[in-house]
């Protein structure tokens, strides 16, 4: 009994000890977390404190200082309130593009095989995934192809999608001159931040004037199909203009943060096409993740569920919202705008698939369509009304909108937004309506549990 009563001490010392470090390395930092993180991380760290403490040292932080694509004295355009809102987190103003999006995997690919045979000066690419498979190693040759060429060719891979990439490709690229860096590995600190902080972003920019970007991977699934199966249904897009260069300024801070030099020559900058500008639309670049200073795609989706009065077409691999956007789009649904929520019946994520459940029943219960497609669709797109649409490599889940670092592309112009409504609408067809059951108990109590987790996952 006398041993009793210092372990409770210890323990309680422990929880308090605990609960201060996250009250004020929150307070110090100025983090700002949805309630149900914050409460969760609370939670925990009453309850295991030993365990739950070293979490948070090392995966809670999710906002990052550093130097981001801020603009000195822009001034936002009068026009769209997107476009606004956007130029209020000093990123790049939207700009006329001549846009091309892409459905089919080869169309994609001829897309970006032309991006990458272009380029003059400078290729720079950025993915989560450079494919271990046939298609992987055609990127790889390409890469290899350009910088013999005479041009600058650098490749930047997230940590945890480089553990996919051969070490044979790696040294078939550094025999190539291609230089290589790993955003986050993940048994090194040469970047800043937690490991669990991903960089998701997509894009091959060549010479700073063109732009490929999207939801793909660089890998056989994504365009060929893999082992005899069926490609993955997504979405990519290749533009010409300035937003090619605000994503080639994005592409260098990232480089930058994740150890490379800086580029040694210049992008040629927009390339002046007559033909392309008499087809062009309005679009702006959109980066979102720790090293903005706001949740900007989060925020843009939010405030579009507010001001949406048509319509809502949204399609994403895994939706695992947290509470605003869910309220935003339930009120948005009870006030009459038709909202429809494409996804796969079966995601290659099955815990997202299974976190999911709780706010597609709530939705659907509020009036949300929920269309559950019979094969895999990574493709990430959102049309609100007839005057804004996005796409690119943010999905509408917490880790996606809250964690990653992503990217996508606004367009303001109505043949992209036509476009993409019509697609997503095409995919309706073949889908089956979610069926809004009442859960198990058991079920209910799995969801809630990992739901608590599910910005992490």
């Amino acid at each position: 009994m006398s041993n009793w009563f210092p372990t409770v001490s210890i323990h309680s010392l422990a929880i308090v000890v605990s609960v201060l470090t996250y009250i004020l390395t929150t307070r110090a930092e100025r983090e700002r977390r949805p309630p149900s993180i914050a409460i969760a991380w609370v939670l925990g760290m009453i309850a295991l404190p030993y365990l739950v403490l070293p979490a948070y040292l090392m995966f809670g932080r999710r906002k990052l200082p550093r130097k981001t694509l801020q603009l000195a004295g822009a001034q936002p355009p009068a026009g769209h309130w997107a476009q606004d809102l956007i130029s209020s987190f000093g990123l790049a103003p939207s700009s006329p593009a001549a846009i091309n999006l892409h459905e089919d995997g080869r169309v994609s690919a001829d897309a970006l095989f032309s991006i990458m045979a272009g380029a003059v000066s400078r290729l720079d690419v950025c993915t989560y995934i450079l494919g271990d498979d046939a298609f992987g190693l055609r990127i790889a040759q390409r890469m290899v192809e350009s910088a013999r060429r005479g041009v600058e060719v650098r490749l930047l891979l997230d940590g945890v999608g480089a553990l996919q990439v051969s070490r044979s490709c790696l040294k078939m690229l550094e025999r190539g001159r291609v230089e290589t860096e790993i955003f986050s590995p993940l048994f090194a600190r040469r970047t800043q931040g937690p490991r669990n902080l991903r960089n998701h972003r997509k894009m091959v920019i060549a010479d700073g004037a063109r732009l490929w970007a999207g939801g793909r991977n660089l890998a056989a699934e994504y365009f060929d199909g893999l082992a005899g199966a069926p490609p993955w249904r997504d979405l990519t897009f290749d533009l010409r203009g300035a937003v090619a260069g605000a994503a080639a300024e994005q592409f260098e801070l990232d480089w930058v943060a994740a150890g490379g030099k800086p580029a040694s020559t210049r992008g040629a900058g927009p390339v002046s096409d007559a033909r392309a500008e008499q087809n062009s639309s309005e679009a702006q670049f959109l980066p979102s993740g720790p090293d903005q200073t706001e949740d900007t795609v989060h925020a843009l989706l939010i405030d579009a569920c507010f001001r949406a009065r048509d319509r809502m077409l949204a399609v994403t691999p895994y939706f695992v919202p947290d509470v605003s956007l869910e309220t935003a789009m339930r009120l948005a649904a009870r006030r009459g705008v038709r909202i429809d929520l494409v996804i796969p019946a079966r995601s290659n994520h099955r815990l997202a698939d299974f976190a999911r459940s709780r706010a597609l029943r709530s939705l659907s219960q509020a009036g949300v369509n929920v269309h559950l497609l019979p094969y895999m669709s990574h493709a990430k797109a959102v049309v609100f009304d007839r005057s804004l649409a996005l796409s690119g490599s943010v999905n509408l889940d917490s880790r996606s909108l809250l964690l990653n670092y992503e990217c996508a592309v606004v367009f303001y112009g109505a043949a992209e937004i036509n476009w993409l409504a019509r697609w997503i609408e095409g995919m309706m067809v073949q889908a089956v309506p979610f069926n809004c059951r009442a859960p198990t108990l058991l079920r209910d109590l799995g969801e809630g549990l990992l739901l608590s987790v599910a910005y992490q996952l």
